[in-house]
């Protein structure tokens, strides 16, 4: 039990008795930071969640954004953190298995996966365990389910060698007046479960969630670990868009962390009601199963819904067809409590034995806590570094393992699936048809050194990456999902840098007028004191015109590639940094979120422009690039790798912020934000200059088959067949 003495006593006074075993235990899941965002709460109220497009923010299974006149998009994100660390292919499998209940239980179809990963280096023996068996994970559940994985990103760090980070983000589509919540607000309506048989794997899952690793967890914690079956998980998917399709239904609600313990409670509190479940009327998968690990077990592939006696026949019918279990379990009361019942023991009266009776507020609104935040003293050591010749710099960190293609990682899934895909994975960003006119375009970011150095700027420049990424794309953004994994909130200085990061987060958000519609918070990634980088994964919704989309390859020689935004000397925190130097110090670049909208700005309205659209099939912006880790020099050579041509680029032409006098290495690896590289037809070029309303020149051409970086003092020449050898194949050697 995690419960804590000071919320023992709040039970026993809310109660006006003790608990008895199993009321304990579904108050201990109910009260875990997983499922209660004590800690979080009180500072996940910084986010603005309204806007102009959004139908629903927090506070279901998945937030809702409209993305046409007829179609929302629901979106949610979710961690695997803890389950991963364990058993790889299992906790990713039913991470996935997870979001996709998330939003199957909006009444959307899912279009789309996204994967945020994180491990520890991959000379590290069991890194390379953890990456291969997660990346397989993903592949085998999202591959049988038919539902394409599109877009992520992959990091490598020390920081996460004993606490690897999965985080999976999942998008789908469904008609405005087709869309259920988690609710259950008519009395009498009854609760009909289907999909998997409850068994004993999960039990505990997010009290285990909900504490620090040990060295032991991988024997002790393994029973926590869900069990997934992605095939059942397809019959679910059809048979529950048939049961919203066929009937009406009141409410739904999938059941993750916290089993039906947290489900049923979550859906009748909502409106205020209670509820009344019969243990035994459960489809169980193992004999002698106790009350105790009946409520809490997080067995994956089942969904309750909430419907009218009158729909049960048809509702069995439709779960007969897929061969999947199914039962009345309960029923919604005028109570306000969470009242459970054994039907094979009576009591004095000779009615059902009551075996646990409770608020059901008490279960889905436990009370926050206000722990204590403090401000970790600062380390004012500084590494001086001698700069290695510009060429060798651009090489190594190609060769990074976090720069480097992560082909490794995206062959495996499929993303061609359900036919939307219109640009594959590798780009800034992934982009689905939704109709004959519009598309989505959906990105996945995070910088954990920028956060862990400073962690405003770090938590507003994550936001900020993944909306370049969706503007690069030719899409407007319009709301933003996110995954906060943290260490130990227990600790006031994890607490305030986790603060300091969602006020960051928040102010460019609401400047931005994206909202943050859903997210997740993953707590108490630590093992024996060793702390993550603080990652918060950020995902972002973004709705494009067909004809607007770009991608980041070169096109044609004699293009003219102009630069978009001031570059500042902000070298710390680099991929340049690390990969080159190995080190993690300093202050990261400042967000400066006027600069970044107005950039975002210039790209949409030349996008829109009379000589930004095709016209006569012909476009006149033909490539669009966001920079971020690796800078100039790296944003440069991905567009050279993507499509075979070279480029010459003065560097004198680049504009410096605040006249800053920057050396040419500062210059091509600062990551400073609300920066894009795009080219245009030369004939085009004065008028996109005097169409942009921030810093921008020209800064070269597309040409020959070498990459050319030229200023007062440098002239560096590299092959793009260099570059492409430096960026290709460097997971795959790991991985052989």
């Amino acid at each position: 039990m995690t419960l804590t003495d000071s919320e023992m006593d709040y039970i026993r006074q809310m109660l006006g008795r003790s608990p008895n075993d199993l009321e304990e235990g579904m108050l201990d899941v109910m009260f875990s930071e997983h499922c209660s965002y004590k800690s979080s709460r009180p500072i996940l109220g910084l986010f603005p969640t309204e806007g102009e497009n959004i139908i629903m923010g927090p506070g279901d299974d998945a937030g809702m954004v409209a993305i046409t006149d007829k179609l929302a998009l629901a979106v949610g994100i979710e961690s695997h953190n803890h389950p991963s660390a364990i058993e790889p292919y299992g906790g990713a499998g039913t991470g996935i298995g997870g979001i996709l209940r998330d939003i199957i239980s909006m009444g959307a179809m899912p279009i789309a996966l996204l994967d945020s990963l994180r491990f520890g280096p991959l000379e590290d023996q069991k890194s390379r365990y953890l990456f291969e068996h997660v990346v397989k994970g993903i592949s085998d559940y999202g591959n049988r389910v038919g539902v394409p994985t599109v877009g992520g990103e992959v990091e490598f760090d020390e920081s996460f060698r004993t606490n690897p980070l999965v985080n999976v983000m999942c998008a789908g589509i469904v008609e405005k007046d087709k869309i259920v919540k988690g609710i259950a607000p008519n009395i009498g309506d009854v609760f009909l479960l289907m999909g998997g048989l409850t068994g004993r794997d999960g039990i505990h899952g997010v009290t285990f969630a909900s504490e620090e690793l040990t060295s032991d967890s991988e024997i002790e914690d393994r029973p926590a670990v869900q069990v997934g079956d992605p095939f059942t998980k397809k019959k679910v998917l059809e048979a529950s868009l048939e049961i919203l399709d066929k009937i009406d239904v009141a409410g739904v609600k999938d059941l993750g962390g916290g089993g039906l313990t947290c489900c049923i409670s979550e859906l009748v509190d909502k409106c205020g009601n209670g509820a009344l479940v019969n243990l035994n009327s459960i489809p169980l998968r193992e004999k002698g199963m106790t009350p105790y690990e009946i409520m809490l077990s997080e067995s994956q592939e089942r969904m309750v819904f909430v419907i009218n006696p009158k729909y049960i026949d048809e509702a069995f019918k439709i779960c007969d067809k897929y061969e999947l279990p199914r039962a009345i379990i309960g029923e919604v009361t005028d109570t306000k409590l969470m009242v459970v019942v054994d039907s094979d023991k009576k009591d004095d009266k000779g009615n059902n034995e009551t075996i646990a009776n409770m608020p059901a507020v008490l279960l889905a609104d436990p009370p926050s806590l206000n722990r204590e935040i403090k401000a970790p003293e600062k380390i004012e050591e500084y590494t001086q570094v001698e700069d290695p010749s510009i060429d060798l710099s651009i090489l190594k960190i190609l060769s990074s393992p976090n720069i480097a293609t992560k082909k490794w990682v995206y062959k495996q899934y499929d993303h061609e699936v359900q036919i939307r895909t219109i640009v594959k994975p590798g780009d800034d960003g992934a982009v689905l048809k939704v109709d004959d006119q519009n598309a989505v375009v959906l990105s996945c970011d995070c910088n954990s050194i920028h956060t862990k150095l400073s962690p405003y700027d770090g938590g507003a420049g994550s936001v900020a990456e993944a909306i370049r990424n969706v503007v690069s794309m030719g899409a407007e953004p319009y709301a933003v999902v996110d995954c906060l994994n943290f260490g130990n909130p227990e600790n006031p200085e994890i607490l305030w840098q986790f603060k300091q990061c969602v006020q960051g987060m928040s102010d460019l958000s609401r400047k931005f007028k994206t909202p943050v519609i859903s997210g997740n918070v993953s707590f108490y990634n630590e093992t024996e004191g060793i702390k993550i980088n603080p990652s918060p994964t950020v995902g972002v919704i973004g709705v494009a015109d067909l004809n607007n989309i770009r991608t980041m390859d070169f096109k044609n020689e004699g293009d003219k590639i102009i630069i978009i935004g001031s570059t500042y000397d902000e070298i710390d925190g680099s991929e340049y940094h690390r990969a080159v130097h190995g080190l993690e110090q300093g202050e990261a670049p400042k967000i400066r979120i006027d600069n970044e909208i107005e950039s975002s700005k210039s790209i949409l309205k030349l996008l829109d422009s009379d000589f930004g659209k095709f016209n006569n099939n012909e476009n006149f912006i033909t490539a669009i690039h966001d920079c971020s880790a690796g800078g100039i020099a790296i944003a440069l050579s991905e567009m050279a790798i993507s499509s075979g041509m070279g480029a010459e680029i003065n560097l004198t032409n680049i504009p410096i912020g605040d006249n800053q006098n920057i050396s040419d290495n500062n210059l091509l690896f600062s990551e400073t934000h609300g920066r894009y590289i795009i080219t245009v037809k030369s004939d085009k070029l004065d008028n996109v200059l005097d169409s942009i309303d921030v810093p921008c020149a020209c800064i070269g051409e597309v040409k020959n088959d070498s990459l050319r970086l030229f200023s007062n003092s440098n002239d560096i020449n590299i092959i793009v067949k260099e570059l492409k050898d430096a960026y290709n194949g460097v997971i795959e050697k790991y991985m052989a």
